[in-house]
C-alpha cells in the first residue's frame, strides 16, 4: 500500500547515508520514527532488528507473515519479533512492498549460485558480521536470522518459488517504520553484483531518524 510521510527532512535528529555495500548498526528508540531512502533506486537494504536491551528478542520474518497474513511487507505491518511482540511499525511506504522470504547474500550462496570465482565477493551477511564485531556485541552467526530485504523484488511463483527480478523501486522512494519498542537496527547495504536485486550496481542509502 502507498503511503507517503509528513515528514521533513530538515526536521530529523539523524540523518545518515550509507555507502554502496556497506554496513550501519544503530538504536531506534520507542516512538521514534526512522526512515530509510533507496537515493537512486533498486537497491536492496538487507535489515535486521533486535530488541536493544534483550538481543535474544529479534525480529522474526515467520511470525510476522502469519501474523499479517501477507508475504510482503509495506505501509500497516507490524514487524514482530520471535515472541510475537511488535518490534516497529510501518508507517509510510512509496515503494509499495518489500521482501522478507529472499535473505541475505554470503560467500557460500555466491559460490553455489555463481561460480567458485565469486567466494571472495563481498556479501551481506559478512557485512552483518563485521559490524556487530566492530560494535563489541554479543552476537555471532547463529544471530543472523531471516532478514528483510526493503526495495528488493522476490516473487514467488505460482509453483511456490522464489525468483530474484529487477526491483520495482526508484530513486527517492523510501519505507518509514515507528519504533514500538527500543530496537537495534543492523543494516547492510547490500553488495551484490550477480543478480539483479540491486540492477548489478550498488548504490547508497540515505538514513533518517525523527523524534
Amino acid at each position: 500500500m502507498l503511503s507517503e510521510s509528513k515528514l521533513d527532512p530538515k526536521h530529523a535528529v539523524r540523518d545518515v547515508t550509507v555507502a554502496a555495500g556497506d554496513p550501519w548498526l544503530g538504536a531506534i528508540k520507542r516512538g521514534q520514527i526512522f526512515r530509510i531512502v533507496d537515493l537512486e533506486g533498486n537497491q536492496a537494504v538487507d535489515t535486521l532488528f533486535f530488541n536493544e536491551h534483550d538481543t535474544r528478542e529479534r525480529y522474526s520474518a515467520s511470525d510476522t507473515i502469519r501474523m499479517q497474513g501477507n508475504l510482503y511487507l509495506t505501509a500497516g505491518t507490524i514487524l514482530r519479533a520471535n515472541t510475537g511482540a511488535p518490534l516497529l511499525t510501518l508507517i509510510a511506504d512509496t515503494c509499495g512492498r518489500h521482501d522478507t522470504l529472499g535473505g541475505a547474500c554470503s560467500s557460500e550462496s555466491n559460490t553455489v549460485r555463481y561460480g567458485q570465482h565469486t567466494k571472495s565477493m563481498h556479501s551481506c551477511r559478512d557485512s552483518f558480521l563485521l559490524a556487530i564485531a566492530t560494535a563489541g556485541l554479543p552476537l555471532d552467526k547463529r544471530d543472523i536470522t531471516n532478514n528483510i530485504n526493503f526495495f528488493m523484488n522476490v516473487p514467488v511463483t505460482p509453483a511456490g518459488k522464489l525468483t530474484f527480478e529487477d526491483g520495482i523501486s526508484a530513486g527517492g522512494k523510501y519505507v518509514e517504520m515507528r519504533a514500538e519498542m527500543d530496537v537495534l537496527c543492523l543494516i547492510s547495504n547490500c553488495p551484490q553484483l550477480n543478480n539483479p536485486c540491486n540492477g548489478y550496481n550498488p548504490t547508497p542509502i540515505r538514513l533518517l531518524t525523527w523524534g
